[in-house]
């Protein structure tokens, strides 16, 4: 398995196509990157490889264009990373910003998992399993995430509904945990306080997914 590269002056993956979402901002300041939130998305619900998800990150969702829609609008949301369903990644998000996907959560005694997270979403379905090219670009992308994040390396990896149960369901009982390498069982693990992240000012978003 070969890792991604980060441009780590950026927050980008290399060689990964990036839509750059305005649904982020700065994360508060001093703040520890130390959790990995997978969720699980497709638009329309069970329909896969539109670019709805796209649109959606990206403001510029038609939600006339599905009855489903209708709901999402003016919801404002994004993730670090997509996985489409052939693994193939798009980056909304650096990571070093804060992106708008977790909403109301907490982990660990922790409020705001956006604050001190990465987000990375996954196309699929709780009740549709996911593919092996999902599975594989996950665990690049973890191996690279631990490689360039020192903070990382011992972070838990968990799903949204870990992050905020009773709101939240995905990634579902479809997403198989014993697929992610370097992960062992589905145990949450403190991650490390050293190595913060580059301080930034904090702003909040009170439409957070």
């Amino acid at each position: 398995m070969h890792a991604i590269e980060i441009n780590r002056a950026t927050g980008l993956i290399v060689d990964v196509p990036v839509r750059l979402s305005p649904n982020c901002d700065d994360r508060p300041a001093g703040t520890t990157l130390d959790l990995i939130v997978i969720h699980g998305i497709s638009l329309p619900p069970g329909e896969f490889g539109s670019s709805a998800i796209i649109d959606l990150f990206l403001n510029r969702l038609d939600t006339d264009a599905h009855p489903y829609y209708a709901q999402l609008k003016g919801l404002t949301v994004s993730a670090h990373v997509l996985i489409r369903r052939d693994g193939d990644c798009v980056q909304f998000v650096p990571f070093h910003k804060r992106a708008w996907h977790a909403g109301v959560s907490q982990f660990n005694g922790r409020d705001r998992c956006n604050d001190f997270s990465v987000g990375i979403e996954l196309e699929g379905t709780d009740d549709r399993p996911y593919t092996s090219a999902q599975y594989a670009s996950l665990n690049r992308l973890l191996q690279g995430l631990r490689d360039h994040y020192p903070s990382l390396r011992a972070a838990p990896v968990v799903g949204h509904s870990d992050v905020a149960p009773g709101r939240k369901t995905d990634p579902g009982p479809s997403f198989d945990w014993s697929q992610l390498r370097g992960c062992g069982s589905r145990e949450f693990h403190p991650a490390p306080t050293d190595a913060p992240i580059p301080a930034q000012p904090q702003t909040i978003n009170p439409t957070d997914d």
